[in-house]
């Protein structure tokens, strides 16, 4: 059994929590989050908590009840607080800069690269090089994050590209580059 699916989850003060089903709608003032899961678990609303609990005893239900568990969590703490994750770009002449609905990139290619920001995600520029990804739904605002520094990952020689804030000395490996012998 999951430790983290017998605990309830709190609602918080200004959240609204709706359940039909498998389906659970969560407003709050930093926007609204729903997502339907799996038939194998059964959410109720108790007093101020939402419980999880599987409805049958099969490895699958076990699982997905504390998945569930965690991911209505998130969407509470979301709507109520929300999520946010910051790029910056690195680079000679690398900029961005929005454009109504479109977030336009220079990363050095021959074109500008539009990409769409969906509904219920904000994005700030500061300085044409500082970015910040603001949501109430934790996984798409990893998404787009993710999505926009695909468009050009941090290169291992001058570190160059789009990266996470404080991403450098984690994840980005510089090499050394050729010597004259």
């Amino acid at each position: 059994m999951s430790r983290i699916g017998k605990q309830p989850v709190q609602i918080l003060d200004k959240v609204k929590v709706d359940i039909k089903g498998t389906t659970v709608s969560v407003e709050g003032p930093k926007g609204k989050v729903a997502k339907t899961f799996a038939p194998v678990v059964k959410i109720e609303k108790k007093d101020n908590t939402i419980v999880v609990s599987p409805t049958e005893e099969t490895r699958f239900s076990r699982a997905m009840y504390g998945t569930a568990r965690s991911v209505i969590a998130g969407m509470v703490k979301g709507a109520a607080v929300g999520y946010a994750k910051e790029l910056e770009i690195q680079g000679v002449g690398f900029k961005a800069a929005l454009k109504g609905k479109q977030l336009d990139l220079s990363l050095g290619y021959s074109h500008q690269i539009l990409h769409d920001i969906p509904e219920g995600i904000k994005v700030t520029v500061t300085d044409g090089t500082k970015l910040k990804v603001e949501g109430a739904d934790k996984q798409l605002v990893g998404q787009v994050t993710s999505e926009i520094r695909a468009y050009y990952p941090p290169e291992p020689y001058k570190g160059k590209g789009v990266r996470l804030v404080g991403e450098f000395a984690e994840r980005v490996r510089r090499k050394e580059g050729k010597t004259v012998a």
